[in-house]
């Protein structure tokens, strides 16, 4: 692998915000997470489970729900009292239609897929058409005397339930007038409440509403003579969610304690056809809150206020026990956050409202293999670029001379320049930019950092010279054949002369700088991409996509590589394989061009092209190198991938240079002592 030295940056202070509410779609298979700040994030769970897509999230947009429509549309709502639509195309805001009701607390759909509830502080539950262009109000059912916290159709869409404080309403949708009010226990482990707030309900085809509230108790009603069929004390504090599987065989519940319980439909003797609700399962994959669940087919998900999106599957529902079958927990974007300045050894962090910059300590001490250098100097924080206005940063980039600094919001570009004097630092904002470099969802510069590179939602590639203090607009990629394909992520050439963009679709497209032209599209492959680069001298492309395959492409060949197809028609490590974080970075050795280096979150792998691949029979986190010519066993094993987990979770690794490497770690612990404290549990014998 090479000896480095390695800058062990832990001072990037991430804390990813807590997840609100989540929405699966089972046409698509995907998963769409609201989380505090208003940010949406779309979840291919085909594809490995990458995050294909995201929305900025904006400091007025609360949301409070989230749902799909037919036609594999989206919508939110929240405290705002706004119902937003999402372009998933052009990865933007499609429009935003104020329900006049006050705080949006609840949204659903109807099973046909062209109605659309909410649930208002006010009291009312609003009936909206769904249309192909936009969505149209119809009527307001009978106003309730409190906010309506949770709302559910039932699968004829004749009725639907709402949950308020206190009660549960049955409401016939033909006349939008309440048929029952069914009033909710104070009860709380023998101590009455001052209020009972129902968090969530489900209605089933049976008539069976299913309740859960701040009571810590999941209710089986009777909506046809609004009774009370059975109770389950679960929690000793509020239970937040609640979903159910589309046979209505099982269903799964969220805590405030951070626990998830499984109920499941079962026979209640083995030949009988009588059946009952039980609770089978508790998991404790949550330290706080459990704000959301969904329920797939094969899995449980769910997603709260420690951040961590997880994904468990139902071993009984998983046909074949492979990769599938095991535990993902999603804590960190895909995409990337920090930039680096190689030549100034500087770190460019990105958070929500502002960008942070530092300068990498540096030593003079020597020592061994494994050893901790002491620092000669510390690294010190350079700038606080705060951003003006209610707009969540989408991107951020550093020029490699450290010269210059752009980012981009939904409704603005800012690019700053950076002048160096001593160790004072100034900056000087770049004036006028034009309107159509705002929402940009990726921003590069060149290797020689006189162009800027910004990609934008509309699918356009912009290519800015930079001059001192000003820039000038060279020219215009336009997306291909009228369609609106967000490009998501750039490479350029070294040398300058070529620029790589992928979409977000997996298509990924090459670009001649010099003659201003498309050079050649990468041929389709069936997942998206998570990471690509241009490999200097060579010109290759290296590409990675969600299902762990990399592929190697020559892009003055416009052809797949030798190396790549050998190890296409081999196949990868079954271990490699197996994997549940995806690529999110690539670069290149300066001086040994055999090498690809790339990381994901809990790895980094060096991918020397001279050796033979490994084989399934062979061990892949391996081997060290061989240490001297009679040393066979080393020498025999010795292959293509050698790879480090030593740092982890790995947001960010790259060289600076050919001897020197750094590498940007959050552990998981300082974000948990960041959060707000858990509901206390009483231990045994404390």
């Amino acid at each position: 692998m090479g000896e480095f030295k390695v800058h062990r940056v832990r001072f990037f202070n991430y804390v990813p915000s807590g997840i609100r509410c989540v929405a699966y779609n089972n046409q698509s298979n995907r998963l769409a997470v609201s989380r505090t700040d208003g940010t949406v994030e779309i979840y291919n769970l085909s594809a490995n489970y990458f995050q294909e897509k995201f929305f900025p999230g904006h400091e007025s947009r609360a949301t409070e729900a989230l749902c799909w429509a037919k036609g594999q549309r989206l919508f939110s709502a929240g405290l705002n009292g706004e119902i937003i639509e999402y372009d998933l195309q052009a990865l933007n805001i499609k429009y935003a239609v104020d329900a006049f009701g006050g705080p949006i607390w609840s949204m659903a759909v109807s099973p046909c897929g062209s109605q659309l509830l909410v649930g208002c502080e006010d009291g009312s539950v609003k009936l909206f058409q769904i249309t192909p262009d936009k969505i149209q109000f119809e009527r307001n059912f009978d106003r309730q005397k409190s906010r309506i916290l949770s709302l559910s159709w039932h699968p004829s869409g004749t009725h639907i339930a709402a949950g308020s404080i206190d009660y549960i309403s049955v409401f016939a949708v033909k006349s939008g007038s309440a048929v029952h009010k069914m009033l909710v226990d104070r009860q709380y482990m023998g101590v009455s409440k001052r209020k009972c707030i129902i968090w969530g309900v489900a209605f089933l085809s049976d008539g069976t509403v299913i309740s859960v509230d701040s009571a810590g108790k999941v209710q089986f009603w009777d909506s046809a003579t609004g009774t009370l069929v059975k109770n389950h004390l679960i929690a000793n504090a509020d239970v937040q969610s609640i979903a159910v599987s589309d046979q209505e065989d099982s269903f799964v519940v969220g805590t405030a304690e951070g626990t998830v319980f499984h109920f499941q439909l079962v026979s209640v003797t083995s030949n009988s056809s009588e059946k009952q609700w039980v609770r089978t399962k508790p998991f404790q994959h949550h330290t706080h809150d459990v704000r959301a669940v969904a329920h797939s087919p094969t899995a449980l998900i769910s997603g709260g206020t420690d951040t961590h999106l997880v994904i468990r599957p139902l071993m009984e529902k998983v046909e074949v026990k492979n990769y599938d079958a095991a535990l993902r927990k999603i804590t960190f974007p895909h995409r990337r956050l920090i930039s680096c300045s190689k030549k100034r050894h500087l770190l460019l962090f990105q958070f929500a409202h502002h960008l942070e910059l530092w300068r990498l300590g540096s030593t003079v001490a020597t020592g061994k293999n494994g050893d901790t250098l002491p620092l000669s100097k510390d690294a010190d924080h350079l700038l606080h670029l705060k951003t003006k206005g209610p707009e969540n940063i989408i991107c951020s980039c550093i020029s490699p001379c450290g010269s210059w600094i752009a980012y981009s919001t939904t409704s603005r570009f800012f690019l700053y320049r950076l002048n160096y004097e001593h160790d004072n630092i100034s900056l000087q904002r770049v004036s006028k930019m034009p309107a159509f470099l705002r929402s940009a969802l990726q921003i590069l510069f060149s290797e020689d950092s006189t162009k800027l590179f910004v990609a934008s939602n509309q699918g356009s590639l912009h290519i800015i010279r930079l001059l001192e203090g000003s820039f000038k607009h060279l020219h215009t990629f336009q997306p291909h054949s009228g369609t609106v394909e967000s490009m998501c992520l750039l490479a350029v050439s070294p040398d300058g002369n070529w620029l790589a963009a992928s979409g977000t679709s997996a298509g990924v497209h090459v670009y001649n700088i010099k003659h201003l032209k498309l050079h050649c599209t990468v041929p389709a492959y069936n997942f998206p991409v998570t990471a690509l680069a241009i490999a200097p001298n060579t010109n290759n492309l290296v590409i990675a996509h969600s299902d762990q395959q990399v592929f190697e492409y020559s892009i003055p060949d416009k052809q797949y590589t030798e190396w790549s197809r050998t190890i296409q028609k081999q196949g990868f490590h079954y271990l490699w394989l197996q994997r549940d974080t995806p690529i999110t970075h690539i670069s290149f050795h300066p001086k040994r061009p055999m090498h690809i280096l790339l990381h994901d979150a809990y790895m980094f792998c060096i991918i020397d092209k001279s050796l033979p691949l490994p084989n399934d029979k062979t061990l892949l986190y391996n081997p060290l190198p061989p240490t001297n010519e009679s040393d066979v066993i080393r020498r025999r094993t010795a292959h293509a991938f050698k790879i480090s987990k030593i740092y982890k979770p790995l947001l960010f690794m790259d060289l600076l240079d050919e001897r020197t490497l750094v590498a940007v770690e959050r552990p998981l612990d300082d974000i948990i002592a960041q959060l707000p404290p858990p509901i206390k549990k009483k231990k045994f014998g404390t």
